[in-house]
């Protein structure tokens, strides 16, 4: 079963949802791994472990993985020096690895220019992908996510739930997969409140806690009740903002369930004002391309898209969304998320 079959059949949908490039897409080569021989992966991070949003999703896969299939797997933190980036990944590839996994357009580049050269080795891209018209890419799998659905219906939530009718988003930085967040959160809130008023800012860096709560603090000043830091590591310190402003103040968490990563770890006043996180399921994701590559069921030299209704990007309905959102609006939110897994609502997107 495919990786996108998978994610659809886990959210119990009925519909699939894939954007396909290159048409010399070739499945994984059939081959017998087990406890003895298993499946050798590494997975390149180009920053560190510890951001409780991106890196920490791809983690929880590689923990699954783990825990589940024949795989022996290698993380390998590169950190964020961008002159290390590049080493790591060849260092990596050239080390008897089956599957090289990174992630995101910084590292696509060295991907595409890395896979003709090591046609036995595969490698997954997720949240980016290369041009496979330009490279030789048969050994290449880009995972993207479509996280617009997702976001549309927290920024419904939120207008509906700001009592100054004002918003902050920060984007870490400006391309389409950080944007597109952004794109379906201005488009929901905006649905639900035509008079919203949403500021954004641009940090130009997901490693900078203290710019993000700086961010965050100047957000409140000016009378933002609710702040969305698609930032990384750099949207914590905006998350701590909100945290110390008190006051009724909340915040979207990003990538991950924020709220239950934070009241795992002690921190439940940071827990108690994220309402709802827009998810983008990295680790499950690639939990199921390794699986499918063990199947030899996974195709490689193509790309994907996975969506709301693929199981893959959807919002945090835990604790917190029970307690602040009034089920009234809950119940909102789940029509506007049928609504556009049926297509009857379009939601605007950067990842196409």
């Amino acid at each position: 079963m495919s990786l996108i079959s998978t994610l659809a059949k886990a959210a119990a949908s009925t519909l699939l949802a894939a954007s396909m490039m290159a048409s010399t897409a070739i499945p994984a080569a059939a081959q017998e791994y087990t406890k003895d021989n298993p499946l050798k992966v590494a997975l390149v991070l180009h920053g560190t472990l510890g951001d409780k949003s991106f890196f920490d999703s791809a983690k929880a896969g590689m923990d699954k993985a783990t825990a589940e299939l024949p795989v022996e797997i290698k993380i390998i933190e590169a950190g964020y020096d961008r002159s290390k980036w590049q080493p790591a990944l060849a260092d990596a590839t050239d080390s008897g690895y089956n599957v090289i996994i990174a992630g995101t357009f910084d590292m696509t580049g060295y991907i595409a220019e890395l896979a003709p050269q090591y046609p036995d080795v595969k490698f997954i891209d997720f949240d980016d992908a290369p041009d496979f018209a330009a490279c030789d890419c048969k050994n290449v799998l880009g995972v993207m996510y479509g996280t617009s659905t997702a976001g549309y219906l927290a920024g419904y939530a939120a207008a509906k739930l700001s009592k100054t009718g004002k918003l902050g988003t920060i984007l870490g930085m400006e391309f389409p997969t950080v944007t597109d967040f952004k794109t379906g959160f201005d488009q929901g809130a905006k649905e639900a409140n035509p008079n919203i008023e949403i500021l954004n800012a641009v940090a130009g860096t997901f490693s900078d806690p203290a710019k993000g709560k700086e961010i965050g603090l100047a957000q409140l000043n000016q009378g933002a009740d609710i702040i969305f830091p698609i930032a990384g590591g750099t949207g914590l310190g905006a998350l701590q903002a909100v945290k110390e402003a008190g006051g009724g103040k909340l915040a979207v968490g990003v990538d991950s369930d924020q709220a239950t990563i934070f009241a795992a770890n002690g921190d439940q006043a940071q827990a108690d004002v994220i309402f709802t996180s827009v998810e983008k399921k990295v680790g499950e994701s690639l939990f199921l391309a390794l699986k499918g590559t063990i199947d030899g069921t996974q195709e490689y030299g193509k790309r994907i898209v996975l969506g709301l209704k693929d199981g893959a990007v959807g919002i945090s309905r835990n604790a917190q969304y029970e307690a602040i959102v009034p089920a009234d609006l809950r119940a909102e939110i789940d029509a506007k998320e049928a609504a556009i897994i049926a297509g009857e609502i379009v939601v605007n997107a950067d990842v196409k």
